[in-house]
């Protein structure tokens, strides 16, 4: 089945959303469109054709070398010729510095098309970031350039087999050597393109302890540790395997070791023991596009049910035979796909929008951009989850047979409310650190929004529940209020996405579907999450109220 980028909702979200006219003076309406059509057709000419081939063949591992699937090597020099991992970055370094928006918008439509394939992107896109804020002038010089034109790919190595969530357990060493370099050894897992064969160099982000530092996550630092030296040579550095995974099965999910023989050369980005707040600029900026892969995701399952829903007929009506699509259950199941769909998308960009104004000098928007985050990636995540298995019931009997692609969308999807910090971590980070954030405005600022332009009554009722339920857990004790955080979390992104789908549906430009999918939203998605209050004000004595052993 052809994957077609849903342009028309995109250019609808962007000007009703994000406010694209205002957060550059250079991408005007004729800009913004041409990037995303061009986006458009990188994902359907280049990235959606080798989705089958990337989860039925997979990246090939061999005596320490990955090989892609026929077909990625050309698609990926596709994305560099054209420059597309250069629209955000900054123009110092060769980027085009534009709105960050824009390029979540191109991996939207790359998650929707291919995202195993997406992921390599979408780690060098978090590297720059963190290079660009935390590097030395030299590490700028010597890799920046590479890595914004797409030519060296970066990495993000973080887990080991003993520190996963908990990073400040990890145990990787760098020693100083003297002339401004360290030696590294260790193991990392589940790294995420950390060997293929789409490029010569590969830049890896390490996080590693030097000599004397403290325990926990204050002792960590941050390295750059190229799989090529300067002079060409190779680093001490290899693949020693690769994961065999439910899905993603076009990306290398790689176990690397580092300094087998000797010690793999290595930079420090930023101050000693100061890695974690590096890491977290590559890890923020994961985290929202993470969220983009369940819109991607979402968007590919919907538009695959729908096809498959117009074709197959079952059943009468007034005694004719019709597609299964005229069936109420299965029109419900197509629309609250559409639905979730618009309302993630909504949410992912406006926390991109966010991102933008901030870096513009608006510290408020900067603040606001921290509250989406958790709900973005952690919402959008299930949104893509719950679509991708809607796919599969609407295709009936057919979806559970791997010919028809119904199920890759969910093996594809379940990943990502797990990596880059699960979901649960990011509901414990929203009501752990953001709802007391610049001393609780942040939120309540959002919530007040939110409240000033709501019309329907549904999503008023949802925005009173969201301000009770906020002020309940503000005064709970941790445990009380980590209790409740995964369903509070999703109470406040359905309000967000609410609030957003219903201004959409107000627009001049909105078509037929946009104004139906908003319409269930409000109906069917809002009142829902409005059931959830009572279990996130629930606090933790009935988790506790039985042994864990007694739960097996």
């Amino acid at each position: 089945m052809s994957f077609t980028v849903p342009l028309r909702e995109q250019r609808l979200i962007l000007d009703h959303v994000v406010g694209i006219g205002e957060l550059s003076d250079r991408p005007d309406g004729e800009m913004v469109d041409a990037v995303l059509e061009g986006a458009a057709a990188l994902a359907e000419g280049e990235f959606a054709p080798l989705l089958r081939a990337g989860d039925t063949i997979g990246a090939r591992w061999d005596n320490g070398v990955v090989t892609m699937p026929p077909g990625f090597k050309e698609a990926w020099q596709a994305f560099v010729d054209g420059g597309w991992m250069t629209l955000a970055a900054p123009e110092e370094h060769g980027g085009q510095g534009l709105p960050h928006v824009l390029s979540a918008a191109l991996m939207d439509n790359l998650n929707g098309a291919n995202v195993g394939f997406a992921l390599c992107p979408m780690l060098s896109m978090g590297a720059i970031e963190a290079l660009e804020r935390h590097g030395s002038d030299e590490l700028k010089r010597d890799y920046l350039p590479k890595i914004v034109s797409g030519e060296w790919p970066a990495t993000m190595n973080l887990t080991e087999p003993q520190a996963g969530s908990d990073v400040g357990a990890l145990k990787t060493r760098a020693e100083p050597v003297g002339d401004g370099s360290w030696r590294l050894k260790g193991t990392k897992i589940f790294i995420t393109y950390g060997e293929h064969d789409l490029a010569e160099q590969i830049v890896h982000m390490v996080l590693a302890r030097t000599p004397g530092a403290p325990e926990g996550t204050r002792g960590i630092s941050l390295f750059l540790v190229p799989k090529l030296l300067p002079d060409g040579s190779p680093n001490d550095l290899r693949c020693v395997s690769i994961e065999h995974k439910l899905g993603i099965h076009a990306s290398p999910t790689c176990v690397m070791s580092y300094g087998d023989h000797g010690g793999a050369v290595g930079w420090l980005v930023g101050p000693e023991n100061g890695g974690m707040a590096a890491m977290f600029t590559m890890m923020n900026n994961a985290r929202l596009n993470v969220g983009l892969q369940g819109v991607g995701i979402a968007e590919r399952a919907t538009q695959r049910a729908v096809a498959y829903a117009l074709e197959r007929k079952q059943g009468q009506r007034n005694r004719l035979p019709v597609p299964i699509a005229e069936h109420p259950d299965v029109r419900r199941m197509l629309l609250r796909m559409r639905a979730l769909t618009l309302g993630a998308r909504a949410l992912c960009y406006c926390a991109f929008g966010q991102v933008d104004r901030g870096t513009r000098g608006d510290p408020s928007a900067g603040l606001r951009a921290e509250v989406l985050t958790p709900l973005a990636k952690a919402w959008a995540t299930d949104v893509g989850i719950e679509v991708a298995s809607l796919g599969i019931q609407v295709h009936g009997g057919m979806g559970y047979i791997e010919e028809t692609g119904a199920a890759q969308h969910l093996r594809d999807a379940r990943i990502a409310s797990i990596y880059e910090g699960t979901n649960g971590i990011q509901a414990a980070d929203l009501v752990g650190r953001k709802l007391g954030l610049d001393g609780g405005l942040a939120f309540d600022g959002l919530v007040a929004d939110v409240r000033a332009e709501a019309r329907d009554p549904r999503l008023i009722a949802l925005t009173d529940a969201v301000e009770v339920a906020a002020a309940t857990l503000r005064d709970f004790a941790p445990d009380d209020r980590l209790a409740g955080s995964y369903p509070f979390l999703t109470m406040c992104a359905v309000m967000v996405a609410g609030w957003l789908v219903e201004r959409l549906a107000q627009a001049d430009e909105a078509d037929a579907r946009t104004r139906a999918s908003a319409e269930f939203f409000l109906t069917a998605v809002v009142p829902e999450a409005m059931g959830l209050a009572a279990a996130a004000e629930a606090g933790a004595a009935m988790l506790y109220s039985v042994p864990a052993e007694e739960l097996g």
